[in-house]
């Protein structure tokens, strides 16, 4: 990979996102002096802030716990069921969110993810609850660990036609008496705080 310091984030743009993930700690190591704290930031939106991390760590990154901030949403229609979707690394029912990126917020994060992932323009946003602790860490398929930190969002105003994009096999409305089965999902502790934030919520009326 050719790394001039004229051209290395139009290389980086115009490779996959595959091609983007193989990039060396040692490649890193010759192409990071070469760029501002602002460029830095624009290679992290193109790698994913994550797997950058994880590649600037060379050889000890896939042992390295690390700890993730993120965004979910509780999408819910007019029925009152919650959107869930099939991921494809590990076959489980989810809620659509997503990783933060380097300069984000929390709110552009979760706008960015639901349309990504399911196509649909967010109207309105409210804040549920911070979710952290050992209840959110999950394992990759490729043996990575992570802690998330998850400010999960509830969303009724939307709009826009559902389609799901190449991280999701599926996207379906559930009741919430009709769940897949905890083991097969991503997310149980997030659905748990929205049905006491939702409880909560009715006992006030």
């Amino acid at each position: 990979m050719n790394t001039k310091e004229d051209n290395i984030l139009e290389e980086i743009r115009n490779l996959s996102v595959s091609e983007r993930r193989k990039i060396s700690y040692e490649e890193l190591k010759e192409m990071l002096p070469k760029l501002s704290c602002d460029e830095i930031i624009e290679m992290c939106g193109l790698i994913g802030y994550p797997v950058f991390t994880r590649l600037c760590m060379g050889e000890i990154g896939h042992q390295f716990v690390l700890l993730q901030d993120g965004a979910a949403a509780i999408i819910v229609n007019s029925d009152g069921q919650i959107l869930l979707q099939k991921r494809r690394d590990n076959d489980e029912w989810g809620l659509p969110g997503g990783c933060q990126e380097l300069g984000e917020s929390f709110s552009e994060v979760i706008l960015r993810e639901v349309k990504e992932e399911t196509n649909l323009e967010v109207d309105h946003l409210q804040l549920i609850d911070v979710v952290s602790g050992m209840s959110r860490k999950n394992a990759y398929p490729n043996g990575d660990v992570v802690i998330n930190n998850t400010v999960l969002y509830y969303i009724d105003q939307y709009h826009g036609e559902l389609k799901w994009d190449e991280e999701s096999k599926e996207l379906r409305f559930f009741d919430l008496e009709q769940l897949p089965e905890e083991d097969k999902q991503n997310d149980p502790d997030l659905i748990k705080v929205y049905k006491k934030w939702r409880e909560n919520n009715e006992t006030r009326r």
